[in-house]
Parts: C-alpha cells; sequence; structure tokens
C-alpha cells in the first residue's frame, strides 16, 4: 500500500478566516497524514494526526500594535517550522493558509510574500509564484512590487528564469511532457509595433525565443487563448494583471502554487478577509483545492 502523503497545514494569521477554512476543508475529509501548525488554542480544536503549536492566540488584550507584532510572530513561525519539516523530509508538501504581509514585517520577517520567504528558507532558490485552477495556469515575472518598479525589473533573463522554472514544474509536477508557454505582453497591444512602449521588442521578443515560448501577446487576448487550450500556463509581467486573470476565471477555485521549491507548497488564492472572519460567511473552496492540489502534485512528486 502506498503511504498517505504527508501535509503540513498552517492556520495563517490568527485573527483571518485561515483556521476556520482550514477546519472546514479538513472536516470534510483529506487522503493525507496533516500536521497542523499555528496558535496553540485554535490548532486545538481542529481534528489533525499532529499539532505544532507556534505561540498562543486570544481575541481580547493588549494595544493594537503588540497585538499585530503577536498575531504576525504566530504565524512565522509556523511557516518557518512547516518549512523546516518538508527540508528534512518530515512531511511532502506544506499548505499554507493566508497571512498579512504588514503583521509579518512588524514580528520580524521582512519578506514581500510566501514566494520569496520560502525561497529564503530553501538556500536561495529560483522560485516562482503560479496561480492554477482547472481553467488557468498563471506564472508572476514580478510579484508584490510597486507598478512603477516593474519595467525595471522586466529583465530578459528573469523573464526566462521564470520560464524555465515554470516548465520544469509542469513537467515533473503536472505531468506535462512539453508543456507551451505563451509570454503576456506589458503594453497595451504587445506596444504596436513601438507606439505604445518598446519593452516587448526590446526585451520581451528575444526572451521568447530563448524559452522557445509563444508572444509577447496582449494582456486582453493570451488568457482567454489560454482558456481554451492553446497553452499550458502564461508568464504575466505584473501581479494584478496575472492576479485578475486568474480570479475572473476561477475565484474560489484557484490555487497559488510555489515552483521551484524542493517541496510542494500551495496556498488558498486569497487573503486574511479579517472583515468576515468568525461571522460564518468564509468560503473554504480554494483551500480545499489547495489541500488536493498538494496532495496530487506531493504524489507525482514522490512517484519520480
Amino acid at each position: 500500500m502506498t503511504p498517505r502523503v504527508r501535509l503540513a497545514v498552517t492556520l495563517g494569521d490568527p485573527r483571518g478566516i485561515g483556521p476556520e477554512i482550514v477546519a472546514a476543508a479538513l472536516a470534510e475529509g483529506v487522503a493525507a497524514e496533516v500536521t497542523l501548525l499555528g496558535a496553540k488554542d485554535q490548532i486545538a480544536a481542529i481534528p489533525a494526526d499532529h499539532r505544532v503549536a507556534t505561540g498562543s492566540w486570544r481575541e481580547e488584550g493588549g494595544p493594537a500594535r503588540s497585538r499585530v507584532v503577536e498575531a504576525g510572530l504566530v504565524t512565522g513561525r509556523a511557516v518557518e517550522q512547516a518549512a523546516r519539516l518538508a527540508l528534512t523530509g518530515q512531511v511532502d508538501a506544506i499548505v499554507t493558509a493566508p497571512a498579512e504581509k504588514y503583521a509579518l514585517h512588524l514580528a520580524g520577517f521582512p519578506f514581500p510574500g510566501h514566494t520569496e520567504w520560502l525561497a529564503h528558507l530553501a538556500g536561495g532558490v529560483d522560485v516562482a509564484m503560479m496561480l492554477a485552477s482547472d481553467r488557468l495556469r498563471v506564472v508572476l515575472i514580478t510579484t508584490h512590487v510597486p507598478l512603477r518598479n516593474v519595467p525595471l525589473l522586466l529583465t530578459a533573463d528573469r523573464i526566462v528564469r521564470t520560464g524555465e522554472v515554470t516548465r520544469k514544474a509542469l513537467e515533473e509536477w503536472f505531468g506535462i511532457a512539453t508543456p507551451r508557454l505563451a509570454l503576456c505582453a506589458l503594453n497595451p497591444h504587445a506596444g504596436e509595433q513601438g507606439l505604445f512602449g518598446d519593452e516587448e521588442s526590446r526585451i520581451f521578443e528575444p526572451a521568447a525565443q530563448r524559452l522557445g515560448a509563444s508572444g509577447p501577446i496582449p494582456a486582453d487576448t493570451v488568457f482567454v487563448r489560454a482558456m481554451h487550450g492553446e497553452f499550458d500556463a502564461v508568464l504575466a509581467p505584473y501581479h494584478d494583471v496575472g492576479m485578475t486573470a486568474i480570479k475572473v476565471a476561477s475565484f474560489g477555485s484557484g490555487v497559488n502554487v510555489t515552483l521551484g521549491l524542493p517541496f510542494v507548497r500551495t496556498s488558498p488564492d486569497h487573503g486574511t478577509a479579517m472583515d468576515i472572519a468568525g461571522t460564518g460567511q468564509a468560503d473554504a473552496g480554494s483551500m480545499r483545492a489547495a489541500l488536493t492540489l498538494a496532495i496530487e502534485l506531493a504524489q507525482r512528486s514522490r512517484a519520480r
């Protein structure tokens, strides 16, 4: 009998919807051995095979800023411990519930997001952020940076590295023998032969040729073409163009996958939603999808 996949699941920010969507998703049953990591009080109430407390959390008490720091510490320690479990082979994959970046920064975890943080914990490996659903896969070339900095960061080498990480993951984790990549343009109409910008001719076209990818293709058509089955993944130049596409296509069922790590990591495609935490309105669909995809990718990775 094949051993069950071993998952480390973090509860995310204790003030957000993470604990409740994890509880709801696990209550439906998963074909995996689960280790929960997070606030002692919260993990105690959720069925799991193993639990690792990374601090305590109660709803009341203390100055507002110190509460934010406390939440950031609980969240950050859970992510770091989950990564250690994966790097030492004690789990096959990690699934992270949403975290608030501001709280993490105040608590001393100075990373733009989980993607860059996990790359650091894994020794500085090249990674890429994929948003995946049954309709579309989008990979971000730049992630959490101001829009004004995006053109400065979009070098041909960066595009090619992202594409290579994506191709390898599609082959090894998603089982696609010959991945078809498309490169989304930066400017309207892919620059319209230089009328609206020259990044496409100077940077994007040489990068696409080096990768053997299609493009650059304007943003207003490339995602539709991918959803119709023409491409296995689209490389998006900046955060919001890629995130908007995947969320319009598959909000509530999309999954964030960190490509390039020596272990599988997934998460829901949404944030902490603190405004609805505890109200019963949180939808656990994306967390269920994240757990399911983590198991599938870990099984395929383990079988290699």
